[in-house]
């Protein structure tokens, strides 16, 4: 890599306010804040608003669609077209 053109890579915690969930990984993001991490060190946080702990695809509360009683109301609705030839 090329010296001063990338940005710093060091370790943020994200933290899901809404979940009370938290986790380290690295990052170019630099938070304002900062936060005593489980392991006695200080690293910068960025409060997200959304996370897999809270997100309902990876919480199961995903709410699944009826996407072919969908398309049978439209047909009985609007009917359907004659096919082109």
């Amino acid at each position: 890599m090329k010296p001063s053109i990338h940005p710093a890579y060091q370790p943020v915690v994200f933290r899901d306010k809404a979940a009370g969930f938290a986790f380290l990984t690295r990052s170019t993001a630099n938070g304002v804040k900062t936060i005593e991490w489980e392991d006695g060190a200080t690293y910068p946080v960025i409060d997200v608003e959304i996370s897999s702990a809270s997100h309902p695809f990876y919480t199961g509360t995903a709410r699944v669609l009826d996407t072919a009683g969908r398309v049978e109301r439209f047909e009985r609705r609007y009917g359907r077209r004659p096919e082109a030839r």
